[in-house]
């Protein structure tokens, strides 16, 4: 056939391939603009332009584009370079985090604007919700998309040495905007092999044989693994500093399968087409297993043990009663403090799966380069990871490989969340890579971040409390069953998690909580924002307004009352951790924020809605415990430049952005002379990952240690060359000043070099994570409820961070807004549903709602006034921290409300309304004793 498209002004006759996308026939083209999210058009990041109309792509047919001119985010921009005016609005606004999405909105903004007062005008730029129907954005909570749109600017340009606490947009941002940014599968690798896995279709089973025969006839396909392919090794899929926080309890390819959606085999092809057709013809036989789902007859005697076969060293808890992890602790004597208590509630609550839904999905590519000396190649793994040293160094041990053999990149990455504080892919394809000596991508479909990746915990919590008739608690005990699923990565340390500060934010002489990590033959759950704390704070913030009722007590003078203050210890039933300190305290101003946000509050329900209003507060760490390293080199460039190496990856986080702020303060410069490297194991120096609120608070402050140490470098060197004391040289933003001299740092350099001074060029610096201030945030709504339907509002949303000095005010208060967007879809809806066989049946976007923009109200953030004593420059952590009070703070608003306490998630439509349904009817209808 004869074909022709043009795309971006050029023109293409090569015919794409028989039901070919024309998301796919535009990336093989090198449009890398155009992403995929989701294959369904759901999420729209695949959104192009054909014939000025958009589209999604991934659901048009490539042929039918043919004679059609197709705009692609790269496109937009003028020939010269010039932006479209979308895309400077979006700039400027910085309507963006990690990107992924960005070139969607883009497309569709543009085609809209496009339509302006012309015949096909329909109005959506004035109903933005309408518009924004076909995106998705997991990261911004929206409110960033709709300030773009209207040409609301944040961004600004400090002056030298004024960055920190500015407004400076991300370092990538011409790139994101532009299509240009590249993230893991933007690249082109020749000769590329394609992997494709065939999954477990049974919760729990032994695989007896394997015939890859009918696979290999397949034309193009490579080779098939199976578990006699894989090393016989133990580990975790979890990535820590110290591995042996998580069991050991996971094969490459194993021969016992745990849950449904595992991993059996892997197919490698010339193409996805040939490896999945592969995978449909490989016959394995099993022997099937009994298998278990609910975790509470997991520990029963005589459940099906999951890893029995596991040894010692594998550090399981309890193998033999499904128990990965378990903690127990008492502080006092809760027996005690219930006799002394005036009230005592008691109540079970139970939180939900939630995926953690980043638009791109896990995946990578292993390729061999050659190595600098020319004695060989070396393996290189581009991955979607928030942890490329972790995984190095998980991938060598696998592989019995020295570290300088392997080198792992992370690009850009498209969201994490915690999702990709594991190695779920670069196993397998390092092997595949190794044995075939051939590059290997793997890139999960939507479907398989369901079925194989990870979710947050499900937990159940039965918390109970008492407290004296002046509102003073005298015994909280709590008893938690987390489902880990089939296997125990994050499963030990989150459960060990939940249960630290979520007690030790309140006070009270007698604690004691029993904690389990329990397998099932369920999906894995893993590292989720909050990691374990917003589960357990559910059920504890939920408890609190129910003694504040049965006391008559408000809620909010409940909490003041008993709240940890500065100077305090802080102390749960598992005792005190001695590295963590309260170095910054801002909750008191957190409850004053939410006291005047009641005070002040003229919102309206409909008429007939009830309405109630509720608070919640959380506190988190700033950073994990045992230690989580960075270390970090700043150098002077010869063009008079710097140069920032550090190894915490960029996905959204705003690391990137607050690593240059400090380093244009301690320099004295303006930002836009610094260049970041960062991500690649190669050209930086060892980061722990981008997980655990780290991003500033540890990498940060390696970046301001290694950013001050050169500028007392440079001082010293200039006083040296100039012949002056050492006071009174000046740096300045590109040169010093040296009593009147004026030695620019591009001279400076050439001194150096001349000199062989060239160690004066170059700082390092390093930073353990130890000791660890805590952060603290407090959430209030007003809803209102019809009683007739369930159908449910959001009248306000205000949200109080004491981020402590706040490097960034429109990246921080992004990160919030985000936190409490991604946690009301977890409050309100999202739900990975599992059945009787614990196989996921929601594994596609349209039956796992996301929140979409018409769903997320506009939240007012406040941020408190303070200063840490351990963060760099006085900052702590606001990344996962805003996540943790959001659901108990609803639950308590529609208790308000409705006067039913809801306690279990999500609190969808549906449960409301029967709840309210069931109330009145036994009003109207009593039951009366005979």
């Amino acid at each position: 056939m004869t074909y022709e498209i043009e795309v971006n002004k050029q023109r293409f006759d090569a015919a794409p391939r028989p039901g070919q996308c024309l998301r796919t026939y535009l990336r093989e083209r090198g449009w890398f603009g155009v992403k995929k999210g989701c294959d369904a058009g759901d999420c729209g990041a695949c959104t192009v332009h054909v014939d000025g109309e958009p589209v999604h792509s991934c659901l048009y047919p490539a042929v039918r584009a043919e004679g059609r001119s197709v705009t692609t985010v790269e496109g937009l921009a003028s020939p010269e370079g010039e932006l479209h005016p979308v895309q400077r609005k979006f700039l400027e606004a910085q309507g963006f985090q990690c990107g992924f999405c960005t070139a969607g909105f883009l497309m569709t903004t543009a085609a809209l604007e496009a339509e302006r007062g012309t015949d096909h005008d329909d109005g959506k730029l004035a109903d933005l919700p309408r518009a924004f129907k076909g995106n998705l954005c997991r990261c911004t909570g929206y409110r960033a998309v709709k300030d773009a749109v209207h040409g609301t600017r944040h961004t600004e340009l400090p002056c030298a040495g004024k960055a920190v606490g500015t407004n400076l947009g991300a370092p990538a941002g011409p790139q994101v905007v532009t299509g240009t940014a590249r993230y893991t599968f933007d690249i082109d690798v020749p000769g590329l092999l394609h992997m494709k896995l065939l999954r477990s279709p049974h919760p729990h089973a032994r695989i007896v044989a394997v015939d890859t025969a009918e696979a290999l006839q397949v034309p193009g396909v490579r080779a098939v693994f199976t578990h006699e392919d894989a090393p016989d090794v133990l580990y975790s899929s979890a990535r820590h500093e110290h591995p042996t926080e998580d069991p050991d309890d996971t094969r490459v390819l194993d021969s016992v399968v745990r849950y449904v959606g595992q991993r059996v085999a892997a197919v490698v092809a010339d193409s996805e087409q040939a490896a999945e057709e592969g995978c449909r013809r490989i016959e394995v036989t099993y022997e099937r297993l009994s298998h278990v789902v609910d975790p509470e007859e997991a520990m029963r005697p005589g459940a099906p043990r999951l890893h029995g076969d596991k040894g010692d060293g594998a550090r399981i808890a309890r193998a033999e009663n499904n128990v990965a992890g378990e903690v127990h602790g008492e502080l006092g004597d809760v027996g005690t403090g219930f006799t002394e208590a005036d009230v005592v509630y008691e109540g079970t609550f139970r939180t939900q799966r939630v995926q953690h839904a980043s638009l791109e999905t896990h995946g990578c590519v292993a390729y061999f380069e050659d190595k600098e000396d020319g004695t060989g190649e070396r393996l290189t793994v581009r991955s979607s990871t928030q942890t490329p040293f972790l995984t190095r160094r998980a991938l060598c041990a696998l592989y019995g490989l020295p570290e300088d053999e392997v080198r792992v990149v992370a690009g850009r990455v498209g969201g994490g969340f915690g999702g990709k504080q594991e190695m779920l892919t670069e196993d397998i394809v390092t092997l595949a890579a190794l044995r075939l000596r051939r590059p290997v991508k793997l890139e999960y479909t939507r479907a398989e971040q369901f079925h194989g990746a990870t979710t947050r915990h499900p937990f159940t919590i039965t918390v109970k409390m008492g407290a004296r008739s002046d509102g003073t608690l005298t015994a909280v005990q709590m008893r938690v069953v987390a489902n880990t699923g089939a296997y125990g990565n994050h499963g030990p340390a989150v459960m060990f998690h939940s249960v630290g500060e979520s007690f030790a934010v309140y006070r009270a002489p007698h604690k004691k909580v029993d904690a389990y990590s329990v397998y099932t033959n369920c999906v894995p759950a893993g590292a989720f924002r909050g990691y374990g704390l917003g589960q357990v704070t559910f059920a504890l913030e939920s408890a609190m307004d129910e003694v504040a009722r049965r006391l008559g007590l408000d809620p909010l003078v409940l909490r003041e009352r008993n709240i940890i203050r500065a100077g305090e210890p802080m102390v749960g039933p598992t005792g005190e951790e001695e590295d963590l300190h309260i170095a910054s305290y801002g909750l008191d101003q957190c409850l004053s924020v939410v006291r005047r946000a009641v005070a002040e509050d003229t919102s309206r329900a409909p008429e007939g809605w009830l309405v109630g209003q509720g608070t919640a507060l959380a506190m988190i760490a700033t950073g994990p415990p045992g230690g989580h390293y960075a270390d970090a080199t700043v150098s002077l460039l010869a063009d008079g430049t710097y140069d920032i190496a550090v190894g915490t990856a960029e996905f959204g986080n705003g690391t990137t952005t607050v690593h240059k702020q400090i380093t244009a303060g301690a320099l004295n410069t303006t930002p836009d002379r610094l260049a970041v490297r960062q991500s690649d194991t190669d050209v930086v120096r060892h980061d722990t990952g981008a997980f655990g609120s780290a991003g500033t608070v540890v990498a940060g402050k390696a970046v301001l240690l290694a950013a001050t140490s050169l500028a007392e470098r440079l001082r010293t060197f200039a006083a040296r060359y100039a012949g002056v004391p050492r006071h009174l040289c000046v740096l300045g933003g590109e040169a010093f000043d040296c009593a009147g001299r004026v030695v620019t740092l591009k001279e400076l350099y050439e001194a150096a070099h001349a000199q062989g001074a060239r160690s004066e060029l170059t700082a390092d610096g390093h930073w353990g994570g130890s000791p660890r201030s805590v952060a603290f945030n407090a959430q209030w709504f007003k809803v209102a409820v019809d009683p007739d339907t369930g159908e449910m509002r959001i009248l306000c949303s205000v949200h109080a961070a004491d981020a402590g000095k706040v490097m960034n005010p429109m990246q921080c208060r992004g990160q919030v807004e985000g936190g409490v967007a991604q946690a009301l879809g977890a409050t309100l809806f999202e739900n990975v549903r599992v059945d009787e066989r614990g196989e996921v049946t929601t594994a596609a976007f349209r039956r796992y709602r996301l929140p979409q923009y018409a769903d997320v109200p506009p939240t007012e953030v406040h941020f408190m006034e303070t200063r840490d004593a351990i963060g760099p420059l006085g900052a702590k952590s606001m990344s996962e921290s805003p996540f943790n009070p959001v659901a108990p703070a609803f639950a308590n608003a529609l208790r308000d409300a409705t006067g039913h306490r809801f306690t279990e998630l999500p609190l969808t439509r549906d449960r409301v309304w029967l709840a309210l349904s069931e109330s009145a009817s036994a009003t109207q209808h009593p039951v009366t004793g005979s």
